[in-house]
Protein backbone atom coordinates (compact mmCIF):
# COMPACT_ATOMS: atom_id res chain seq x y z
CA UNK A 1 0.00 0.00 0.00
CA UNK A 2 2.90 2.36 0.79
CA UNK A 3 4.31 1.66 -2.67
CA UNK A 4 1.01 2.65 -4.28
CA UNK A 5 0.81 5.90 -2.34
CA UNK A 6 4.45 6.67 -3.14
CA UNK A 7 3.83 6.08 -6.85
CA UNK A 8 0.74 8.26 -6.79
CA UNK A 9 2.54 11.10 -5.03
CA UNK A 10 5.54 10.87 -7.35
CA UNK A 11 3.35 10.69 -10.44
CA UNK A 12 1.24 13.67 -9.44
CA UNK A 13 4.32 15.68 -8.49
CA UNK A 14 5.75 15.10 -11.98
CA UNK A 15 2.56 16.49 -13.49
CA UNK A 16 2.73 19.47 -11.11
CA UNK A 17 6.14 20.41 -12.56
CA UNK A 18 4.50 21.51 -15.81
CA UNK A 19 4.57 25.27 -16.29
CA UNK A 20 4.65 27.86 -19.02
CA UNK A 21 7.20 30.59 -19.72
CA UNK A 22 7.79 33.04 -16.88
CA UNK A 23 9.88 35.51 -18.83
CA UNK A 24 12.12 35.97 -21.84
CA UNK A 25 15.31 33.97 -22.19
CA UNK A 26 16.84 36.44 -24.63
CA UNK A 27 18.62 39.70 -23.89
CA UNK A 28 17.25 42.92 -25.34
CA UNK A 29 19.08 46.22 -24.91
CA UNK A 30 17.54 49.69 -24.78
CA UNK A 31 17.89 51.85 -27.87
CA UNK A 32 20.77 54.27 -27.69
CA UNK A 33 19.68 57.35 -25.76
CA UNK A 34 16.44 55.75 -24.48
CA UNK A 35 15.89 56.41 -20.77
CA UNK A 36 15.98 53.24 -18.68
CA UNK A 37 12.56 53.89 -17.12
CA UNK A 38 11.04 54.00 -20.63
CA UNK A 39 12.86 50.76 -21.46
CA UNK A 40 11.39 49.15 -18.32
CA UNK A 41 7.88 50.23 -19.41
CA UNK A 42 8.50 48.70 -22.85
CA UNK A 43 9.69 45.51 -21.13
CA UNK A 44 6.50 45.20 -19.04
CA UNK A 45 4.22 45.81 -22.03
CA UNK A 46 6.14 43.31 -24.16
CA UNK A 47 6.20 40.64 -21.42
CA UNK A 48 2.40 40.87 -21.22
CA UNK A 49 2.11 40.68 -25.00
CA UNK A 50 4.43 37.64 -25.13
CA UNK A 51 2.59 35.91 -22.27
CA UNK A 52 -0.71 36.28 -24.10
CA UNK A 53 0.89 35.06 -27.35
CA UNK A 54 2.26 31.85 -25.81
CA UNK A 55 -0.59 31.11 -23.38
CA UNK A 56 -2.46 28.58 -25.55
CA UNK A 57 0.64 26.43 -26.10
CA UNK A 58 1.53 26.21 -22.40
CA UNK A 59 -2.10 25.42 -21.44
CA UNK A 60 -2.07 22.56 -23.96
CA UNK A 61 1.06 21.15 -22.27
CA UNK A 62 -0.59 21.12 -18.84
CA UNK A 63 -3.75 19.44 -20.19
CA UNK A 64 -1.68 16.85 -22.06
CA UNK A 65 0.35 15.94 -18.97
CA UNK A 66 -2.75 15.52 -16.79
CA UNK A 67 -4.49 13.44 -19.47
CA UNK A 68 -1.46 11.17 -19.91
CA UNK A 69 -1.19 10.61 -16.13
CA UNK A 70 -4.90 9.71 -15.84
CA UNK A 71 -4.77 7.41 -18.85
CA UNK A 72 -1.64 5.73 -17.48
CA UNK A 73 -3.36 5.08 -14.14
CA UNK A 74 -6.41 3.56 -15.83
CA UNK A 75 -4.37 1.30 -18.10
CA UNK A 76 -2.12 0.33 -15.16
CA UNK A 77 -5.14 -0.57 -13.00
CA UNK A 78 -6.55 -2.81 -15.74
CA UNK A 79 -3.17 -4.45 -16.34
CA UNK A 80 -2.68 -4.87 -12.59
CA UNK A 81 -6.08 -6.54 -12.25
CA UNK A 82 -5.37 -8.93 -15.12
CA UNK A 83 -1.86 -9.79 -13.96
CA UNK A 84 -2.82 -9.92 -10.26
CA UNK A 85 -5.82 -12.17 -10.92
CA UNK A 86 -8.33 -9.49 -9.91
CA UNK A 87 -6.84 -8.92 -6.45
CA UNK A 88 -7.01 -5.45 -4.94
CA UNK A 89 -3.24 -5.42 -4.49
CA UNK A 90 -2.71 -6.07 -8.20
CA UNK A 91 -5.13 -3.30 -9.18
CA UNK A 92 -3.50 -0.83 -6.80
CA UNK A 93 0.02 -1.70 -7.84
CA UNK A 94 -0.93 -1.53 -11.51
CA UNK A 95 -2.66 1.82 -11.03
CA UNK A 96 0.37 3.21 -9.21
CA UNK A 97 2.78 1.98 -11.86
CA UNK A 98 0.48 3.20 -14.62
CA UNK A 99 0.16 6.62 -13.03
CA UNK A 100 3.92 6.86 -12.68
CA UNK A 101 4.49 5.84 -16.31
CA UNK A 102 1.70 8.13 -17.51
CA UNK A 103 3.02 11.06 -15.47
CA UNK A 104 6.52 10.51 -16.78
CA UNK A 105 5.20 10.40 -20.35
CA UNK A 106 3.11 13.50 -19.66
CA UNK A 107 6.10 15.33 -18.19
CA UNK A 108 8.23 14.51 -21.23
CA UNK A 109 5.43 15.58 -23.55
CA UNK A 110 4.87 18.80 -21.66
CA UNK A 111 8.62 19.55 -21.70
CA UNK A 112 8.36 19.67 -25.47
CA UNK A 113 5.28 21.90 -25.23
CA UNK A 114 7.05 24.15 -22.71
CA UNK A 115 10.02 24.52 -25.05
CA UNK A 116 7.67 25.45 -27.91
CA UNK A 117 5.81 27.91 -25.68
CA UNK A 118 9.11 29.49 -24.58
CA UNK A 119 10.18 29.89 -28.21
CA UNK A 120 6.83 31.53 -29.06
CA UNK A 121 7.18 33.77 -26.00
CA UNK A 122 10.71 34.84 -27.00
CA UNK A 123 9.70 35.60 -30.59
CA UNK A 124 6.68 37.68 -29.50
CA UNK A 125 8.77 39.51 -26.88
CA UNK A 126 11.56 40.19 -29.35
CA UNK A 127 9.15 41.50 -32.00
CA UNK A 128 7.46 43.79 -29.50
CA UNK A 129 10.70 45.18 -28.10
CA UNK A 130 12.13 45.69 -31.59
CA UNK A 131 8.94 47.49 -32.68
CA UNK A 132 9.44 49.84 -29.71
CA UNK A 133 12.91 50.73 -31.01
CA UNK A 134 15.00 48.55 -28.72
CA UNK A 135 17.97 46.44 -29.81
CA UNK A 136 17.05 42.78 -30.08
CA UNK A 137 19.29 39.86 -31.10
CA UNK A 138 18.97 38.82 -34.73
CA UNK A 139 17.14 35.64 -35.73
CA UNK A 140 20.40 34.04 -36.90
CA UNK A 141 21.96 34.60 -33.46
CA UNK A 142 18.93 33.02 -31.77
CA UNK A 143 19.06 29.90 -33.95
CA UNK A 144 22.79 29.46 -33.23
CA UNK A 145 21.98 29.48 -29.49
CA UNK A 146 19.13 26.95 -29.87
CA UNK A 147 16.20 29.32 -29.16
Amino acid sequence: MKLIISCLVLGLSLVACVSGPTGPTIAVMPAQGKPFDVFQQDDQVCRQFAQTSSKATSEEGVKSAAKDAGLGAAVGAIAGAVIGGGSHAGVGTGAGAGLLAGALGGALSSYSSDKTAQTQYNVAYQQCMYAKGNQAPSASNLSKRGY
